[in-house]
């Protein structure tokens, strides 16, 4: 996520400010573990998806009625105690982490929220550790390094089911990938790729959510 997403009412540039104003206080009512993790973010910049992005990923996996969910890029968990509330008891939940730390920190709030029972912690390279685990899925988030996002496509869709969803964040880069001129990072060509890749993808349908700093959604029909 690019910095100012540490903040979860942060304005990601997206939509107009009034916007982002008028949506915060709708966001819906939460987990009190899900605010304080809100509340930390702001405080010590931690990137979160907010509880905008939050409320959006509870609906996905609900409609979908997702119960094995893998998570590629999770931080301290925010994210992944949203899918496990959507996902209910029964479900299989992975989390992944670079960073053995933020996982130990997430399994502290999992088991808060009441939802570690049912999360895999895992920590290590996201796609590694994804290409290590069997099976397929009914939803899988993507949030990792962006430069990685064209080989998450690559490797994720395949293995998402008949009637799941492949979600990414972070696809509207702060707007960078409407910009026409050059540029030297490696992220905004990586992210432009995805979503090219993405609305291309036989049998599949993509859509970008202006919410936060974009949110793909690609339904695999």
């Amino acid at each position: 996520m690019p910095p100012s997403q540490g903040e979860s009412d942060s304005v990601s540039g997206i939509v107009y400010p009034e916007i982002e104003g008028y949506l915060a206080p709708l966001a819906t009512p939460r987990h009190e573990v899900l605010i304080e993790m809100e509340a930390r973010a702001t405080e010590e910049k931690i990137p979160i998806v907010g509880p905008l992005v939050g409320a959006l990923l509870y609906q996905l996996v609900s409609l979908r009625g997702a119960r094995r969910i893998f998570e590629l890029g999770s931080a301290i968990g925010y994210s992944t105690i949203w899918l496990a509330l959507a996902a209910g008891p029964e479900s299989e939940i992975f989390y992944t982490d670079a960073d053995e730390k933020k996982a130990e920190e997430a399994l502290h709030y999992f088991e808060r929220a009441g939802v570690a029972d049912r999360i895999t912690v895992k920590t290590g390279d996201a796609l590694e550790m994804f290409e290590a685990t069997g099976g397929d899925f009914d939803f899988i988030f993507n949030d990792i390094n962006k430069h990685e996002y064209p080989r998450v496509l690559d490797k994720a869709l395949p293995r998402v089911r008949k009637g799941g969803l492949l979600v990414a964040h972070n696809v509207l880069w702060s707007g960078r990938v409407a910009q026409l001129t050059s540029t030297d990072d490696k992220d905004t060509p990586a992210i432009r790729d995805f979503n090219t890749l993405a609305a291309s993808s036989p049998g599949c349908v993509y859509s970008i959510l202006p919410l936060d700093d974009g949110v793909g959604v690609l339904f695999k029909s």
